[in-house]
């Protein structure tokens, strides 16, 4: 199942999956440790083929990616709930914040090596952890950041290769656009423009950063900073306290700056131009990135070349 289809039933109550308590009374099998924190994992009733210990194998490297991103673990103590499911290899991943930061997820009887090895649902939600909840009408921020983040994330523990997180932004990215009778990423609250609108945001704040640092400093910068104040899925804040955390540690405003162009107003973003200059194309045999664009090194900075993937 691919991110479009997989992701489009979480929209609509944003606010009640951060809120929902979800594993009181659930019994806790196993403690992962990674990245400086506690993960409590509780597999109830998972009837797998493949036994707890892929599982568990699982939830850890998907840990890792979050981990290997914010350069620790976002929260110092998680709790992560599989459960059942008939629709799907791996599906219905969702996050919560009130109670301590704690995530469900689903898979079916039949899940593979691979399917697991393939995932990027878990890795969606840990990657939530690490941002503060917001007003609703911010959500595409949230949803945003966990859709730009999860492929760098597994393509920095070699996961995905380079090729792959940028032929996937190249293939999705466009979803992020804003169409017709469009009024900004606030006020405009379909699926495209929460996921992938969010995701675009991110992707120029992150090229415009590294263009204004001299490519020293990045939106990761950002995130780990906002992470590192407190700015986690278990607490609140205004997008405006949270956004100058992220414009204070890369020396600048880039951040506040974009959010009050992209807000309230459509803002069209010339994409083929965008993956020109980072030299991202596509080929006869799927992605190529061309290392003397000029944008490559910036390019290279966001998502560098990684060991082997797949």
């Amino acid at each position: 199942m691919n991110r479009r289809t997989a992701l489009r039933g979480l929209i609509g109550a944003p606010a009640a999956m951060k809120v929902a308590p979800l594993l009181d009374g659930a019994e806790t099998l196993e403690r992962i440790q990674v990245g400086g924190a506690k993960l409590d994992v509780d597999i109830g009733s998972v009837q797998s083929e493949l036994g707890e210990t892929v599982l568990l194998d699982w939830i850890t490297r998907s840990a890792k990616a979050a981990t290997a991103y914010f350069g620790k673990f976002p929260v110092a103590h998680a709790r992560i709930r599989v459960t059942v499911s008939d629709r799907g290899r791996v599906s219905n991943g969702m996050s919560f914040g009130a109670g301590g930061a704690h995530c469900r997820i689903a898979v079916g009887p039949h899940v593979t090596p691979r399917d697991l090895f393939d995932d990027w649902k878990l890795t969606h939600e840990m990657v939530h952890f690490g941002f503060p909840s917001v007003e609703d009408r911010h959500h595409w921020i949230e949803e945003g950041i966990a859709t730009y983040v999860e492929p760098i994330a597994r393509a920095s523990i070699s996961i995905l290769a380079p090729e792959q997180v940028w032929g996937e932004m190249l293939r999705d990215m466009p979803q992020g656009l804003p169409g017709t009778g469009d009024r900004g990423l606030d006020r405009t609250r379909t699926w495209g423009r929460t996921y992938w609108g969010g995701a675009l945001f991110c992707l120029m704040a992150d090229v415009k950063i590294h263009q204004r640092t001299g490519n020293t400093r990045g939106l990761q910068d950002a995130l780990r900073a906002i992470n590192r104040a407190g700015g986690t899925i278990e607490v609140e804040w205004p997008l405006e306290r949270v956004l100058e955390i992220g414009d204070r540690a890369t020396g600048g405003g880039t951040l506040m700056q974009l959010y009050s162009k992209m807000a309230f107003e459509p803002v069209a973003v010339d994409l083929d131009q965008l993956w020109e200059q980072l030299g991202v194309r596509r080929t006869g045999q799927g992605i190529a990135l061309d290392d003397q664009a000029p944008l490559a090194a910036i390019r290279g900075a966001i998502c560098g070349p990684a060991g082997k993937a797949g």
